[in-house]
């Protein structure tokens, strides 16, 4: 079977090809048009910007602007399948500007500002996008990250600015939504976010958005009346997917934060009336860390934290929902498949909660969305049984057109007509007989010791619970002996040994697991949205690859702080 063939049946849930989904509307102008219609005085979108500045558009002042918005594009000569990028942050200006891309059939290449100028150029340049949306904040980097023949609208941060992004709105009437159904024009594609080798686009097309937008919806029990915040970068697809496209397809509201912020995040549920937040697990660490007080969250009718993206450890859930009471509802996906895959149920008894948040040694991620489907392979593609770890494979309508450009990395990512998510996980079966999944970390961050494969979350799992140890994970580093080495690199409390947690890893873990050297840091490397990024910090440990470790050492250690 051909390359074409897998891809294909990797989009395909249940037996059903993309090509037989149904969704209630033709497009995402569809859908805004229903809003502008049904709710124009119902509240879409609030913002804030990080002084606490507040920001709100209604469906139909938000109508308005993406229609007037789409007019400029037109007025370039912007055509469907072509790209705009965007070099901006959590703005509502930045939401405008996708949706009106998507009104188009246009495509959005969401730039992160964080990363270095070689790599938005290569980004800008291997997506081949026509047009740049840049706000002021990023006006003084053009030179370095923008290429020669990209059209810059400059997007200036005052309100009231006379060449500002709403005055020059004023200058065109909304453009009449295209009629036709848009399901596969290409809505998004998003750069991941490897620590090696050249980013690759993931190609999202409008029908992948409504396809996990609506079942995001139907498990959070999200409806016209729910209001989402979101505190996650816009330019990934959790902050994109979850907390926009979501709330808008089934008209319900959104609190958009400049940035993440402890002091603000409970007063902000409190005031704005939130439900429902996104977030990933270093923010549940910061809020522990803070001791942020909740202001009867729970009570004043906030639901539960949506939480995936990052290594969420069994530790960081039970000390986070033990002290705040506040459900965590796990779950997993990636850009590749739009963004969710599966979660726990909400609707759980608290104590069915627990079980399979901290029976297994991992959190669960739960069940599959009913828009794809999940199984554990070994590296010939043969589906392996309960409890047996492999690698996670996901197919159905929420699973990417592909990698932009790129045939080998899809010859890769869809061999045996599954996507290959390059993650190691396992299921349990329940008494219904339904598969909870787990993950248990990158298969490429895996340590292999003397042959034996050790996932680092295990040894994140006892650190976490390490006297002295604020935040803390494994690493594999080179050795002469035994091809791989664990570290650890840990955030200490005041007065932490590195001794002490040597000790206490080595009376819960077997010696071949335990951490031979524990590294002292005040930051641990970690994407835009809380992944860890291993691979960056072996060379610290590069001084002990020739050192034998023996179970009675208690090994050796060097302060960086």
């Amino acid at each position: 079977m051909g390359i074409e063939q897998w891809m294909q049946q990797a989009q395909t849930v249940q037996g059903i090809p993309p090509q037989q989904a149904r969704f209630p509307f033709d497009s995402i102008g569809a859908v805004l048009l229903e809003h502008q219609r049904r709710r124009p005085h119902a509240v879409f979108l609030i913002s804030y910007t990080e002084a606490g500045e507040r920001h709100q558009l209604t469906y139909g002042e938000f109508a308005e602007r993406v229609l007037r918005t789409a007019a400029f594009l037109r007025s370039w000569g912007l055509q469907p399948g072509e790209r705009i990028a965007t070099a901006a942050h959590n703005h509502h200006d930045t939401i405008v500007q996708y949706f009106a891309a998507w009104i188009l059939g246009a495509c959005v290449v969401p730039l992160n500002m964080s990363e270095e100028d070689s790599r938005l150029r290569y980004i800008l340049e291997n997506s081949q996008a026509r047009l740049l949306f840049c706000r002021q904040d990023y006006f003084h980097r053009l030179a370095a990250f923008c290429p020669e023949g990209i059209e810059v609208v400059p997007v200036y941060e005052e309100e009231g600015h006379p060449d500002g992004f709403p005055a020059l709105l004023r200058r065109y009437e909304p453009v009449a939504v295209p009629e036709g159904n848009f399901w596969e024009q290409e809505a998004l594609i998003v750069y991941t976010s490897g620590t090696t080798g050249l980013p690759k686009g993931v190609v999202l097309v409008q029908r992948n958005l409504f396809a996990d937008g609506y079942e995001i919806a139907r498990w959070h029990g999200i409806g016209e009346s729910t209001r989402l915040m979101c505190v996650l970068p816009v330019h990934h697809v959790n902050g994109t997917v979850v907390t926009h496209v979501t709330p808008f397809l089934v008209g319900a509201s959104v609190v958009l934060n400049r940035k993440f912020q402890t002091d603000t995040f409970f007063q902000r549920i409190v005031a704005e009336g939130v439900h429902i937040v996104s977030v990933v697990p270093t923010l549940l660490a910061f809020l522990l860390e803070a001791q942020a007080d909740p202001l009867d969250a729970l009570q004043r009718g906030f639901r539960h934290l949506i939480c995936g993206a990052g290594p969420l450890t069994c530790e960081l859930a039970r000390r986070f929902e033990s002290f705040y009471g506040i459900p965590i509802i796990h779950g997993y996906g990636l850009s590749e498949t739009t963004c969710y895959s599966c979660f726990v149920p909400v609707d759980q008894s608290w104590e069915e909660h627990t079980h399979w948040m901290q029976e297994y040694g991992f959190p669960s991620i739960g069940l599959p969305l009913p828009c794809n489907e999940m199984a554990i392979h070994d590296s010939s593609g043969a589906e392996l049984p309960e409890g047996e770890r492999g690698e996670i494979v996901i197919r159905g309508w929420n699973v990417m057109k592909g990698y932009f450009a790129n045939p080998k990395a899809n010859e890769e990512a869809f061999a045996h007509g599954w996507f290959h998510s390059g993650d190691e996980g396992f299921f349990r079966t329940d008494a219904q007989g339904r598969r909870y999944f787990f993950i248990t970390g990158r298969l490429k961050e895996l340590i292999i010791r003397g042959g034996v494969n050790i996932a680092p979350l295990e040894i994140d799992e006892v650190l976490a619970q390490a006297p002295g140890v604020r935040a803390g994970i494994a690493v594999g580093f080179e050795h002469d002996l035994y091809g791989e080495e664990v570290g650890a690199l840990v955030i200490p409390h005041e007065g932490a040994s590195p001794e002490e947690i040597l000790r206490f890893c080595a009376r819960r873990l077997p010696f071949y697991k335990t951490p031979k050297v524990v590294l002292f840091t005040d930051a641990l490397p970690v994407t835009t949205t809380g992944k860890y990024q291993r691979t960056r910090v072996k060379h610290l440990f590069e001084r002990w690859r020739r050192t034998q470790f023996r179970p009675e050492d208690l090994g050796l250690w060097e302060v960086l702080l």
